[in-house]
């Protein structure tokens, strides 16, 4: 009792406040499953995210603490991209019961593509550059493992690939053959990523876990016991999911009354919201100093997506029938190999400043026109 009471204590005003936006998880529920207002619940339920992406970033940093930033990164990433994960697994689920070639079926198809494009954008240009100005405000320099930059790098430039090269085949190919072509292609694919992915955790955390070793937080005492971060992690996750697939059931509503293309919601506010868990902790971190723990979260979670999640949809979408292959559009691809492009480059020294955020901002606002404007 005593670590939850000096936990609350703990807390400055400012955190005190954003869990005061708490109250708008059951006002989500209220718009969401009585007023029938769908609208209102894409609002509230974008509200109610934020304090839970807070209480999720605190709990990971609090496991962080007992264990290694690369493991802390790892544990943010995964429980950060339970939203999006369950996001795509119910949009693959809709399309599974909606007629086969119907316009249901291809919205929801498009919505998970987009969305997972959207998530590795956000955390390769939003969270990192966002990481990057809060913590170069504070320090001149920051320093980070290369080791992180070069595995992470390696395989998101491997993900790029599996992306252009279905784009590529099926405008080579084209017709029906062309897209048979591309299914399967997407299919070896993702058994390919899958498997790489494995070996890449392995690599990390078991034959190489030397090269990834980062100095440890004697310095920074534990405010809350093991088991209650755990389930603090776990509860908020579970809130964050839910709160999440709130907002994908009426986005629809919420498009027609904003006039925003579908594609903008899909790759720009749907990541933006559903992945806040990470991008709130990735920056504060930073504040802190701990840049290892900051990179692991937002070049993690988009090596996560690329490697793990993106192939396991495509997995699940062929065992449920739905034709979900890795050819995202030729706007989504582009945009993603040419945000891989430019934060391995920025990041390759191992090092950090301002301006670099900066530049990272400036790629996704740029990014971020191009989808609002798209037809």
């Amino acid at each position: 009792m005593s670590e939850k009471v000096s936990w609350i204590g703990a807390m400055d005003p400012r955190e005190k406040i954003l869990n005061l936006l708490l109250v708008a998880v059951p006002v989500t529920c209220y718009f969401s499953y009585i007023a029938h207002d769908e609208s209102m619940a894409f609002f509230s339920s974008l509200v109610a995210i934020m304090p839970l992406a807070f209480l999720m970033g605190r709990a990971t940093e609090e496991i962080a603490l007992r264990t290694s930033e690369s493991l802390g990164g790892l544990l943010n990433a995964t429980f950060g991209n339970a939203a999006e994960m369950i996001i795509a697994l119910l949009a693959i689920y809709a399309a599974s019961k909606a007629a086969s070639g119907s316009e249901t079926e291809a919205l929801m198809v498009n919505l998970v593509q987009a969305s997972l494009i959207g998530s590795i954008l956000g955390n390769l240009l939003l969270v990192m550059g966002l990481a990057f100005v809060w913590g170069g405000i504070h320090y001149t320099e920051q320093k980070f493992s290369q080791t992180q930059v070069s595995s992470n790098g390696s395989l998101m430039l491997l993900a790029m690939i599996v992306l252009i090269i279905p784009a590529v085949f099926n405008s080579t190919v084209g017709g029906t053959e062309g897209d048979e072509g591309v299914a399967t292609l997407s299919h070896v694919a993702a058994i390919v990523l899958l498997m790489l992915y494995g070996l890449f955790l392995y690599f990390q955390f078991k034959s190489h876990v030397d090269l990834f070793a980062t100095e440890s937080h004697n310095h920074e005492e534990p405010e809350m016991s093991q088991r209650d971060a755990v389930i603090l992690l776990v509860v908020a996750t579970v809130l964050v999911s839910w709160m999440a697939e709130i907002l994908v059931h009426s986005v629809e509503y919420a498009a027609d009354d904003m006039g925003l293309p579908h594609l903008f919601i899909g790759v720009i506010l749907l990541p933006l919201f559903g992945n806040a868990a990470e991008h709130f902790t990735a920056v504060t971190v930073a504040g802190k100093d701990k840049m290892d723990l900051s990179f692991a979260i937002s070049m993690g979670s988009s090596t996560q997506i690329a490697v793990f999640v993106a192939p396991m949809m495509i997995i699940v979408a062929w065992v449920l029938g739905v034709p979900l292959t890795f050819e995202f559009g030729k706007l989504e691809t582009v945009s993603a190999f040419l945000s891989v492009l430019i934060v391995n480059i920025i990041a390759s020294d191992g090092k950090s400043n301002w301006l670099e955020g900066a530049l990272l901002l400036g790629t996704y606002v740029v990014l971020g026109a191009a989808f609002l404007v798209h037809p």
